[in-house]
Order: C-alpha cells, then structure tokens, then sequence
C-alpha cells in the first residue's frame, strides 16, 4: 500500500510538474485569474468615474482618483508585467486568442508600470483634476448689453450656429477658451507623466505607446494621416474657397485669405453645420421631445434586428441636459460608457431635440450595441472593444451618417415625402456638418500632428499655443480673430486633449472606414445609392454589422475588413461618395482664388 501511494503522489507529482511547463495551460490559468480580478476592479473604477463624470465635485474627483488608482496598480503590478512578458516570450506555443489577450494586457499595463509607482499615482490625480477643471469650468460671456452672464457649452454652440452678430460670435469664441488658461499648467504636467510611464516600458512617448495598438509606430501613423490629408486636400480646398467668399457675404466682411475662427460655427472649426442655410434640419425637430430623440435611435437598432436596451440603459443612464437651477455640473461631452464589460452599458449625454443631437444619439448607441455585440462567450473580457479604435467611432458614425440620410428622415415622419431639397446643397451640407471632409484636416492634420509633437518631441509648454495655432493655419486654414500669445492654451479646450489623449487619429481613420462599411452597405446589401439609401428596418444590414462586432478584438482589424468588406482600408470610397459635389464647387469657384497651399 505504501509503495502503490507512492506511485500515485508520484505520478500526480509528475502531471502537475508538466502541466506546469505547458505554456498553453500556465496562460490559461493566468488569464482566467487576471480577467477576474480586472472585471472586478476595472468596474470599480468605471462606477466612481461615472459619478466623477455626472456629478462633478472634489470630493468624488477623490473617490474616482483612488478606484482609478486601484485599477492602474492591478493593471501595471510587476507580476502582471513580469508574468506576462514571460508568457510571450513563448507565444510561438500559444493559441493566437491567448497571444492577443497577453498583448492587450502588456499595453494596459504600460499605462500605469507599477515599477513606477509615485509618477502612476501622480498621473491619475492630475488627470483627475484637469478633467475636473474642464468639466467644472464656469463660462462667463459679455453679452450684448455689456454685462457678464454664465452661459453653458451649448448655449456658446448655439451662438455660433445661429448668430450673424460678429461681435457676439467672437464674445461666445472667446469665451470658449477661458478654460485652456486654468489647463495650460496641468497639460504641461500631464506630457511629462505621460511620458515617463510610456517610456519605462521601453515607448518612445506616450503617444508611440497609443499608436503600438494599432501595431504601428509613430512614422507610420504620421504617414497614414498626410496621406488622408492630402487625398482629400482638393475637395477641401474648394470648401474652403467656398465658406470664404459665402461667409465674408454674410457677415458683409472682406474676403479673408484664411477663415477667422468666430466665422465658423464649430469652436474648433471641426465640422461647420449650419453652413448652409438652405439645409435647416433643426426645424425638422420641432414638436419632438428630448425622450423621442433616444427612442427613436433605440427604435432604429431594433428595426435591425438588435435587442432592446436593457433596464440598466434607461435607469442609470444620463441622457439629458442638467435642469436649469441646478447645482449639479457634469461632463457635457457624449459617451457611451461599458462599465463592467458585461451588461452594465450606459450613455452619458445633454440630449436636445435638434439635428445634431438626433445624428449623435444614433452614434453613441452605436457604441452601446457594439457593446452588447462582443459580451458574448467567444470574446474573452481583454478583448471586448473594437477591431481596433477606430471601429468603435467607425460603427458609430456610420449610423450617424445613416440617420441623415433622407429616405430614414422620411419613413419616421421628420421629412414629408414631397419636400423639394436640393440635392447638391444636402451633400454640401454633409461634407460641412458631419465627420467628414471638413473634419479629416482637423483630425488628421492639426490634433494628429499637436499631439504628435507634445509628446513624441516633448514640446515645450511656451510653444503650446503657437504650435497649434501653426497647424490650424497650415491644416484647416483658419486664424484666430484676436491675438493669442502663450497665456492661452487653446489646445486644451479640446477635451480629447486632457481625458482621451494622443488618440485622435482614431477619428480620422474612423471616418474613412465609415465611408466604406457604408458604401459596401449601400451597393451591396441595399443596393441603392450611398447618398440615398435607408438601413431601416434592414435586417441584413443588422447582420452584416453584428459580423464586424461580434468578434470585438478578438481578431486582426485588417481580417475583420477584408472578410465583410473585401477590400482593405481605403478611402476610395469617401471620395466617390462627394464627387458630384467637387464638381459642383469648381464651377461655382472658378473665377474665386484658392488661398490654401
């Protein structure tokens, strides 16, 4: 009996010792333990991060620093970075699915290395605080009688779509930028934080660090982003002759050579809806609740065959502006939110019911719905986010971009059926209004190439206001209408910039992408015309989406493209979709000069 227990311990010895040396078991058991635990804490963190965001104050900017704290010490533990660098110095006996989780977790975890402990912490309380001062923000404009007034976001957006007053429209720009001041010091300290946990983890900077995502390096991303500039360079050039003579009519001004910032009607000259008058999708909303404007883009997805959103949606959610006395400040930037990386999603919006409201709605329960597309057992919880960034925002804006298009405004009653619209001032309307032409010299020029230069060359804090301006003149060919010497910080207006940083070329790569999941919707499923065309009620068009989410990460992006689309990443199908247009604006340009380079 002794001898024959022996054995036995022997040989359960002997099984132990040689599962231990499997390298596809010892992942295994790594990630089902670091997945555990990171849903726990991640959730945590997420939750208090909500109520930071929802109700700003100190003492839950304390509460979301320490949850935020507790996630970055699990994320970036020396055991978690030891562990799995070892794990992937052995990937060639791994399954490809355990490789991709140990990746996403290496990249996590260089966010926050926890062989630098102090800077770690350093870095969340900053971007804490700098989140709080953006959000927290009290606006005060000069209004026409002279007198202070505390405005919100929306009413200075508001201004600047609607005003023909230019000197109220330069009180609600500059007011817009008040914030950058109170942000100048702390972005100065979020670059060098920012950095230094990148570049213990062998980074070149933080935003080499975004970019290795994507598994590219700086160069590449650069490269990638001149290219969409300058493909798109000729239509935006007619664009931008266009709003110079039509906008110096308006205001009875001089033709600029380059658009002052106050002409336009986005504070970052990112898009420009309300450009042209002829196209007023706002009067389309009138009679229509704040509420209808979330049902009906919940309506939408479920015409597609997606589910209803959950109870958690509607109860937790916050989707409409703060009511008026109250003393409750939140972020007012859209976002769609998943907290536990399971069924708690919720969306965080100032919902109004106008035109751009009703095109954002749509977008971020595009968010929502990928969401619940890759919570499902094939996708491990590393790995439940999009193909890669920018498919979140691709998917997002494609639903945008679907919402305006006019058969869907006519089978929901916003359009009547015999309204006479000219077609070529629509498609004007959505070069200008949507993430589109006008936003791709934004995105991939002037945030792209800032973000680029604060991290990767370390720019220093007394050239921040000059190097962005720089780019907003080379890029989008607009000036400021005042001086603005080194006291300001415009850049920092931008909210990308303090809480989703070196990022933005996200969005523009999500915009092409867009026109192509698009187009291949439009020819291929529904067979209509890309700018003429209605998801509605389509469930193979649901289909086709739930096959580009359904796999979250789980997959190569470039696999996930080529497999429901055929093609690569291209923007072919961008400037077919605004041809028509760019002949349009020649002949109406032809005897105006062109100032942009």
């Amino acid at each position: 009996m002794i001898t024959r227990s022996f054995t036995l311990a022997a040989i359960l010895a002997l099984t132990l010792l040689s599962c231990a040396h499997d390298p596809k078991q010892e992942a295994d058991e790594f990630l089902k333990s670091y997945n555990e635990q990171f849903q726990k804490v991640s959730y945590e963190a997420n939750k208090a991060q909500w109520v930071a965001n929802t109700d700003i104050s100190d003492a839950h900017d304390s509460l979301a620093t320490e949850a935020t704290k507790a996630l970055a010490k699990y994320q970036g533990s020396k055991d978690v970075i030891e562990k799995t660098k070892a794990l992937l110095a052995q990937k060639e006996k791994l399954d490809p699915l355990q490789v991709r989780q140990l990746e996403k977790i290496r990249l996590a975890a260089a966010h926050s290395p926890g062989t630098i402990p102090s800077t770690v912490d350093s870095l969340i309380a900053t971007a804490t605080k700098q989140t709080s001062i953006l959000f927290g923000y009290d606006y005060l404009m000069t209004g026409k009688d002279g007198k202070p007034k505390n405005v919100s976001t929306n009413d200075i957006d508001r201004i600047l779509q609607e005003s023909n007053d230019l000197k109220e429209r330069l009180f609600a720009w500059e007011t817009s930028k008040g914030v950058g001041v109170k942000l100048k010091d702390g972005l100065a300290d979020l670059q060098s934080l920012r950095n230094k946990v990148a570049r213990e983890m062998g980074y070149s900077s933080f935003f080499g660090l975004e970019v290795a995502d994507y598994g590219m390096t700086p160069a590449e991303m650069m490269a990638l982003m001149d290219k969409l500039v300058a493909e798109l360079r000729p239509l935006y050039k007619e664009l931008h002759t266009y709003a110079r003579y039509e906008l110096a009519k308006r205001y009875k001004q001089r033709v600029p050579e380059k658009l002052p910032a106050h002409w336009l009607s986005n504070r970052w000259g990112q898009n420009w809806p309300g450009f042209v008058q002829a196209i007023n999708l706002d009067q389309l909303f009138k009679g229509k609740s704040k509420e209808w404007i979330v049902q009906q883009a919940e309506n939408y997805y479920v015409s597609l065959g997606f589910p209803k959103l959950n109870q958690t949606f509607w109860e937790k959610s916050d989707l409409y502006p703060v009511e008026p006395g109250s003393s409750r400040k939140k972020n007012n930037h859209a976002s769609a939110w998943h907290l536990n990386l399971a069924d708690d999603y919720r969306s965080l919006m100032s919902v109004e019911p106008d035109a751009d409201w009703f095109k954002t709605t749509h977008h971020e329960l595009g968010h929502i719905y990928y969401y619940i597309e890759y919570t499902n057992p094939d996708v491990p919880l590393t790995l439940r986010e999009g193909a890669n960034r920018s498919y979140h925002e691709g998917v997002g804006d494609l639903m945008a971009i679907a919402s305006l298009q006019r058969p869907y405004l006519e089978e929901v009653g916003l359009l009547q059926k015999n309204a006479t619209i000219d077609q070529t001032q629509w498609l004007m309307n959505d070069a200008l209004s949507s993430a589109s032409v006008v936003f791709i010299p934004f995105a991939a020029g002037t945030m792209s190439h800032f973000e680029h230069d604060l991290y990767e060359n370390d720019l220093p804090k007394d050239q921040f206001n000059a190097r962005w301006w720089e780019y907003v003149g080379k890029y989008q060919g607009i000036v400021s209408p005042t001086p603005r010497d080194e006291q300001y910080c415009d850049a920092a207006t931008k909210t990308h910039i303090i809480d989703d940083p070196a990022q933005y070329y996200d969005y523009a790569l999500s915009c092409v992408l867009k026109f192509q999941l698009h187009d291949y919707i439009a020819k291929n499923i529904l067979k209509q015309d890309p700018r003429n065309c209605n998801y509605y009620g389509n469930k193979e068009v649901g289909e086709f989406l739930r096959r580009i989410m359904h796999p979250g990460a789980s997959k190569d992006w470039r696999t996930v493209l080529k497999e429901t689309t055929g093609e690569d990443l291209s923007a072919r199908a961008m400037l077919e979709y605004y041809q028509p247009l760019v002949e349009h604006l020649k002949k109406v340009n032809a005897r105006r000069t062109n100032s942009l380079e």
